[in-house]
């Protein structure tokens, strides 16, 4: 047994971790909530994962992102965190795909190939379509809703998206996501309302407010729900 996950075994049983080494995940969006849920995955010692993003590390990342360091910055999210994952787990399957999911590009991913998909994108749209497109292949998929303007990280909970409420992200997704005639798709959203942005902090420009342990908690509560749903797979 590999001593780095000796631990591990110990807890969850080498039957249980056999099923992690054998599986393929996705994480698509390696912000400030897929970043910590793509190293929680690599720690836990899934053995192939898939890194999708098309965004560099940018100085506004380094409060909340895993990957964001003064050593990578300008450099491709994607690419950092295989780099990450492979000085976690030199065994680990990892994969970099430099470009966002989008209409674009969907075509380029059988999404049949994974065992889970982590949909930690930002982009309305590309969500709908990367969730539809799991749905089709018969795939788990877990989608994040907002993760921004909030300072409680204990308010995560995870349910069917018809049942969220007070996420903004979340509302627009039920919505979007009937129009199409998908329902049940679990989601990772706070009970916590959006709180107002500060007009010192934001200097006159409108973007959403984010601390560092707040994306990192909800990334660390798919990547659970990722591992215990592949576990409990016959």
């Amino acid at each position: 047994m590999n001593e780095n996950y000796s631990r591990e075994t110990a807890l969850i049983g080498v039957a249980a971790f056999e099923k992690l080494r054998s599986a393929r995940v996705a994480v698509f969006g390696i912000g400030g909530v897929g970043s910590y849920t793509a190293e929680a995955l690599v720690r836990a010692g899934v053995g192939a994962i898939d890194f999708i993003d098309g965004d560099t590390v940018a100085k506004s990342n380094l409060n909340r992102q895993i990957v964001a360091l003064h050593s990578t910055l300008g450099k491709p999210k994607a690419e950092v965190m295989k780099a990450r994952a492979l000085d976690i787990d030199p065994d680990c399957r990892a994969n970099a795909f430099n470009f966002f999911f989008d209409e674009r590009t969907a075509d380029f991913f059988d999404m049949t190939a994974y065992d889970y998909v982590a949909d930690c994108i930002d982009s309305v749209q590309s969500k709908v379509l990367l969730i539809k497109t799991v749905r089709e292949a018969g795939v788990p998929v877990i989608s994040c809703m907002g993760a921004g303007n909030k300072m409680n990280g204990s308010e995560f909970r995870v349910v069917p998206i018809e049942k969220t409420r007070e996420c903004p992200l979340a509302k627009i997704m039920r919505r979007e996501l009937k129009k199409v005639g998908i329902e049940g798709v679990k989601a990772v959203y706070s009970e916590e309302a959006p709180l107002q942005i500060s007009k010192e902090g934001a200097d006159g420009k409108k973007f959403i407010g984010s601390i560092s342990f707040v994306p990192s908690a909800a990334g660390l509560l798919i990547a659970e729900t990722i591992v215990k749903d592949l576990i409990a797979k016959s």
